[in-house]
Parts: C-alpha cells; sequence; structure tokens
C-alpha cells in the first residue's frame, strides 16, 4: 500500500453504470502499482489505496456474499 497515493489528474476515473445521480458511490482507478478508490462527492478528499490482489479478494467477497473479514 503506497503511504500517499498520486493525485495525477491523468488517471480515469469510473464509477458503477448502476449508480444513482445522488451521489452516494465510489470511482475507482488503477495507477502503476495499485488500485485507488475515491468518494464521488468529495474527489479531493481521501483515497482508499489497494494493492491489486488485495482489491480482488475485496471484490470477490462482495459478490459472493461474504463481506466480513474473519
Amino acid at each position: 500500500m503506497a503511504t500517499e497515493p498520486i493525485r495525477d489528474s491523468t488517471l480515469i476515473w469510473h464509477k458503477s453504470s448502476a449508480s444513482a445521480d445522488g451521489g452516494n458511490c465510489v470511482q475507482i482507478t488503477r495507477s502503476e502499482s495499485s488500485v485507488l478508490v475515491r468518494d464521488s462527492a468529495d474527489q479531493s478528499g481521501a483515497l482508499l489505496t489497494f494493492s491489486p490482489t488485495k482489491w480482488r479478494g475485496f471484490i470477490r467477497r462482495i459478490k459472493y456474499g461474504k463481506p466480513t473479514f474473519d
């Protein structure tokens, strides 16, 4: 995990097409070595940084109904 993720303006951020216009969603992007996640309503706020492996594990847990970590 990077201690200070790059806030590169060339990164292309994505949000789910299923997101409502209410602003309660997150956006994701990939940098050279990380998956970055931010609040779409606060784009200059805090970023969560995942390694690609940790991100895939996180998504698998959500997708298959195991959102808690043992």
